[in-house]
């Protein structure tokens, strides 16, 4: 009985030493691509898919039953849990950037061609007039519900939706224990702990050529991070050329017009996806110099930034 005891005791700490393996899940949401790797003794990918369906029902404007649909539409101004922590994160980037980051830009996305709804270069005249009703000071989110100053505001939260579905994706494989794990949606990533090597994850930022069809995938540099999350905003995929002019998706909330700086890539580094993914997007309509001084007031922010002239800058 003793031996047995002794036996007994090995296997049990032989048992608790194998290692968990490394699972990868992959589909598409949100209308793009998601990747994620996670150890863990069991295949998580349903309820994975029902956490991101969740953000779906909640900030898709393509969703016709969404909440942000819903209030788009003025068919209901209630949020649910999920838009009211993406509203109140970028009501405070909005004002942390001078309102370089708004997603009240709904109508002008729409307007330039680049939203759920289909248009015509608009005129001058078209974009003053649409300006009227776009800016965050004119909506407010009190007691659960949203009051616009317009009924034709209409919230656009694709700069940082899918940075907020990778934070809940994040939040639910740490609920389950689960220590190490990368998540990615359309290149917006959180990764914690260590990746199959034993090793930082490795993340690729791809280099900004015009690739609307996504076939490049030559990366600018490697970037190793662990504990943080990644975000990336560029115009070299989601833009179109209309006389001769390149027009990008990334619209300046000031101007009305797509954005012109001299960053063609921005990548940011943060504590959360959806604070990385709005910060890139701000970034990209501020130019460095601006940029550089909001991320000397945000040491938690770092930056990675592929100039108009191919020249880099990073804060790491």
């Amino acid at each position: 009985m003793k031996y047995l005891s002794i036996i007994s005791i090995f296997t049990i700490l032989l048992t608790s030493c194998v290692t968990e393996p490394y699972i990868k899940d992959s589909g598409m949401v949100f209308g793009t691509t998601y990747a994620i790797t996670y150890q863990h003794n069991e295949d998580l990918k349903s309820d994975i898919e029902a956490v991101m369906q969740q953000v779906d029902n909640s900030l898709s404007p393509f969703n016709k039953s969404s909440v942000i649909t819903a209030i788009n539409n003025n068919t209901s101004m209630e949020v649910d849990e999920n838009l009211t922590k993406v509203f109140t994160l970028a009501k405070t980037v909005s004002q942390e950037t001078n309102g370089a980051f708004d997603i009240t830009v709904a109508p002008l996305v729409n307007a330039w061609g680049f939203g759920f709804k289909s248009g015509i270069r608009p005129t001058d005249e078209q974009i003053d007039s649409i300006l009227a009703f776009v800016g965050q000071e004119k909506v407010t989110l009190q007691n659960g519900k949203i009051t616009k100053t317009d009924p034709r505001i209409m919230l656009d939260c694709s700069a940082i939706a899918k940075g907020y579905g990778v934070d809940m994706v994040a939040e639910f494989l740490a609920s389950k224990g689960i220590k190490n794990y990368l998540v990615e949606i359309g290149g917006e990533i959180s990764a914690r702990g260590k990746n199959p090597n034993g090793t930082e994850w490795k993340i690729g930022v791809t280099k900004p050529v015009d690739d609307s069809l996504s076939i490049n995938q030559e990366n600018q540099t490697v970037l190793e991070i662990t504990d943080q999350a990644l975000a990336t905003s560029g115009n070299y995929r989601n833009f179109y050329y209309e006389g001769g002019k390149k027009y990008a998706h990334t619209i300046n909330p000031h101007t009305g017009k797509p954005a012109q700086s001299d960053i063609l890539s921005a990548t940011v580094i943060a504590p959360s996806c959806a604070i990385a993914d709005a910060y890139a997007t701000a970034f990209m309509v501020l130019g460095s110099d601006k940029a550089k001084e909001i991320l000397k007031k945000h040491p938690e922010l770092k930056a990675y930034f592929i100039l108009s002239d191919y020249s880099t800058w990073q804060s790491m």
